[in-house]
Parts: C-alpha cells; structure tokens; sequence
C-alpha cells in the first residue's frame, strides 16, 4: 500500500493545530516536487509546451512565492535580493541549473517555512500585514493560508507541464 497524502498522516506534534493545514500542505508539495523534479535538465526544464509556463518556472515561482508570502506573514517587507528574485523567475540560469537543484532549493524554503509556523502563535493568526509595494491589508493567517494553496497550484501546474515534457522524450 503506498503512503497516505500527508494529511492523513495525523497530526504534527510540534507544530500549532490552527497551522497543521498550511504544514500539511507544505509537507505534501514538498513530497511531490521531490519526486517530480529529479532528473530534469536545463533543456527540458524551460521548455513551454503549447506557451504553457516552463516546470523551471513553476518551481521557481513556488519557491520565491512561498518565501515571500511567509516575509510578509512575519510582518517585514520584501528585501532587494527577494525582489530580484521575482524578477527572474522566468530566466534560465544555464546549464548548472537542473531539477535537483531547483528541488533544493524548494525543500529549503518549505524546512524555512515550517520553522516559522512553529514560532507562529494562534494569538497572532489575526494580526493585520500589509502586502506589496501597495500595502494591501492581510492577516498572518490569511498569508499563510494563500501560501500553502498557492505553492499546492503551482505543484499541480508544474505536474501537468512535466508529464508533457517527458513525453516529448519518449518515442
């Protein structure tokens, strides 16, 4: 039998039971970009089938967004190196970047992210962040929330884009 989708693996003892969806889901799209980026390319990770966003880019997005979501939950501001970053996540790197980095790199913004959820208190779940250059009014859960479900989108979106790419190589 395989393993059970994290959240049917109960809960997680050293994390606030208000935040164990958002660890959840973060555990989970950690699991599958795990699985999924392994063993990409620079070539086939930036490819656009059909003008469809590249897996380069969705595991780009999702690690970057993911980070910044979590920078404005914590009530700070985006730094310079962040900006840039968002800045180019449609840019391949070259031909050192390949799906195991690219995995790393998500793992780690996930292991950041769930550090920050185990230092959140559930006093502070309604404390009001404002986001972007605009300031737009928030709240530390709301963030979190739209954190986790956006990084599940992209996950679903590089999956999808991945399975196309890979088919073009087999004959």
């Amino acid at each position: 039998m395989s393993t059970p989708e994290v959240w049917l693996r109960g809960p997680l003892p050293d994390l606030p039971a208000l935040l164990q969806p958002v660890a959840h889901s973060l555990m989970q799209s950690r699991e599958e970009a795990a699985a999924l980026l392994p063993g990409f390319g620079p070539e086939q990770l930036w490819q656009t089938p059909g003008g469809a966003a590249s897996v380069g880019f969705h595991a780009r997005h999702a690690t970057g967004a993911l980070d910044r979501l979590f920078t404005y939950a914590r009530g700070e501001q985006l730094t310079s190196t962040q900006r840039y970053t968002l800045l180019a996540e449609t840019v391949p790197y070259g031909h050192k970047e390949n799906g195991e980095r690219l995995n790393a790199a998500f793992a780690a913004t996930v292991d950041r992210a769930l550090e920050q959820l185990r230092t959140t208190s559930d006093g502070a779940l309604l404390d009001v962040r404002a986001v972007g250059r605009a300031q737009l009014p928030s709240t530390v859960l709301g963030l979190l929330f739209h954190a986790a479900e956006h990084t599940q989108r992209h996950l679903g979106q590089m999956a999808a884009i991945a399975k196309v790419v890979r088919a073009r190589l087999t004959p």
